[in-house]
């Protein structure tokens, strides 16, 4: 019996990791004493960016550049 984590779309994935990381930088710029407004304005640019980000490279391998003379 192998037991493994269940798969979880790419989607929810992302949007987890952006939930996660758009907490973190408003806690942060809460915490510095930026204003609330600009503090929740920041974290939600934040958030979609880091969607999308981690939604088109997060479950890719990324592969190692060929050389100019190596050939398939």
């Amino acid at each position: 019996m192998h037991l493994r984590p269940p798969s979880i779309a790419r989607g929810v994935s992302a949007f987890l990791w952006a939930v996660g990381f758009g907490l973190f930088i408003w806690l942060g710029l809460v915490g510095i004493g930026i204003s609330h407004a600009l503090s929740v304005i920041l974290a939600f640019l934040s958030f979609g960016a880091i969607f999308l980000f981690v939604r088109i490279f997060g479950d890719e391998e990324l592969r190692q550049p060929r050389s100019r003379g190596e050939s398939r």
